[in-house]
């Protein structure tokens, strides 16, 4: 459950990171543009500070839980409502992250 709870606070890094970076480059407001550089560069920490999972394994993982937190932002947030083919490929996704995860376990 921690390796998950890191995940999910280096998704939102990742996100918010990538959307300063954006709001700099749209803005031509480079202040912007280093603070998305340093979220993401705290993301990279974040994301590998469980160093006992195999690294594939570990963003596998991290896959789906991305995908997840960016779509509950994309729909809280942004007020996007996310199309079938979103919601099926999605499904698919988190599946196989939950196989990445479990399957040690399983097979």
């Amino acid at each position: 459950m921690t390796t998950i709870f890191a995940l999910i606070v280096a998704a939102t890094l990742e996100i918010c990171g990538d959307a300063a970076i954006r709001t700099g480059l749209l803005r031509s407001a480079w202040a912007w543009i280093a603070l998305g550089a340093a979220t993401l560069v705290a993301y990279g920490f974040v994301v590998n500070l469980n160093q006992t999972i195999a690294f594939g394994r570990l963003m596998g993982v991290y896959i789906a839980v991305f995908l997840v937190v960016s779509q509950a932002v994309s729909v809280l947030v942004l007020r996007e409502s996310p199309s079938i083919a979103s919601l099926v490929g999605g499904l698919l996704i988190v599946a196989g992250g939950t196989v990445i995860q479990l399957g040690p376990r399983l097979f």
